[in-house]
């Protein structure tokens, strides 16, 4: 026999000495949410102990209240019973109790109805991820060509869409990602500073510093970090936004008025990153470069005019353009897949969630792809 200790608010099993080959349970205490669940193998130890065991019974008149802890304890020790032919007695248990008991167990679960894990093949998962990715180009290829069609209806001062929400995006993706640019460029440019600094002041050649920086900014590095960083901010943001107003019905409504969504909601968010992506290009190129310059002259012992007269002299406009033209095939990849996943979002609030990761996933796997293409492009071309 086992006896426990009754606490107030707190369920507990007490088990009552066996007789006449019968298990008798009192039920005592709180069974409610919260407490903590006494395990059917209290019940298991005892019958173990006492193998003459064909009944079990219950007495409930010490139980204060209960919920469904008490359903899930009965439940579990039904099913125990039921395997080891012990005979099952409710009669003690509260009226509501029984009555959930017979519900539950009142159509049996059918058999094949848990689904069975299935070992599949590598060669049928292979396919299996051919397709998946076959479908995903189909679709990504079908929202390009519905935004190149966007464009044009623009081209053409057909396209619907208001001009306030426009310079709203445009404040958005500009004048409000200038602190974390900033932030991130300057860094960049410490970065490659130091870097460098490890290096060259080897062979007394610190003063290539401003080399190292100014090109390492200009060409690569100010475009492809402001593209990351904006693929984190406002790539994110596109999707969630669009995926909440997919959750709202939001989108459907506009199709209902005859309004198009690529015209009213995708093609203002491409239009203002792509205007924004050059100029914050330009601007994380000069923060680099001043990153490099503190270092430089902070700890390099150079001297801010020989610091100033090295990068004039090592960069071009071209450099700047080559980084300039990086930056607009960026900001447009990262409005194409901020949009696309949002308008690819399902109607649930983690959907939405699901839909801005891919969004910051699917932009920065093309910014670095696209960032490797056109870095061959330029070598082949010598650019």
């Amino acid at each position: 026999m086992i006896k426990s200790k009754v606490e107030p608010l707190a369920c507990q099993l007490l088990l009552s000495c066996v007789k006449d080959r019968i298990l008798k349970l009192d039920l005592s205490g709180s069974w409610i949410i919260g407490n903590e669940i006494p395990q059917v193998t209290e019940v298991q130890s005892e019958i173990e102990q006492n193998p003459a065991i064909r009944e079990v019974q219950f007495n409930s008149q010490d139980l204060a209240d209960w919920d469904s802890i008490l359903l899930t304890f009965l439940i579990r020790l039904f099913r125990y019973c039921n395997a080891n032919e012990i005979v099952w007695e409710p009669k003690g248990l509260p009226d509501g109790v029984v009555k959930l008991l017979n519900l539950a167990f009142a159509v049996p679960e059918a058999e094949g109805v848990k689904p069975e894990a299935k070992q599949y093949s590598w060669f049928y998962r292979i396919g299996r991820s051919v397709i998946a990715n076959r479908d995903s180009a189909a679709k990504q290829l079908e929202f390009v060509g519905e935004l190149c069609l966007s464009f044009s209806r623009f081209f053409r001062g057909k396209a619907r869409y208001r001009r306030s929400d426009l310079w709203l995006l445009i404040e958005d993706c500009g004048p409000k990602a200038l602190p974390i640019v900033t932030l991130i460029s300057v860094l960049v440019g410490l970065i490659l500073a130091f870097v460098g600094a490890v290096q060259l002041s080897m062979f007394g050649a610190q003063i290539y510093i401003a080399n190292l920086v100014g090109l390492g900014m200009a060409r690569e590095m100010g475009g492809m970090m402001t593209a990351v960083i904006m693929a984190g901010r406002t790539g994110a943001a596109f999707a969630a936004q669009l995926g909440t107003m997919k959750v709202n019905e939001e989108i459907d409504a506009l199709k209902t008025m005859g309004i198009a969504p690529m015209d009213f909601l995708v093609l203002p968010r491409v239009i203002a990153l792509v205007l924004m992506m050059p100029i914050l290009c330009l601007y994380a190129d000069f923060m680099g470069i001043l990153g490099g310059m503190v270092v430089g002259v902070g700890l390099l012992d150079l001297s801010l005019v020989e610091y100033y007269t090295q990068t004039e002299a090592a960069l071009a406009m071209r450099d700047f353009n080559v980084g300039l033209f990086k930056s607009l095939v960026f900001g447009v990849l990262v409005a194409i897949a901020g949009c696309m996943r949002g308008m690819e979002s399902g109607r649930s609030s983690s959907a939405v969630g699901e839909a801005a990761t891919k969004a910051v996933v699917t932009g920065i796997v093309w910014i670095i792809v696209s960032d490797s293409i056109l870095t061959v492009i330029y070598n082949a071309i010598g650019v």
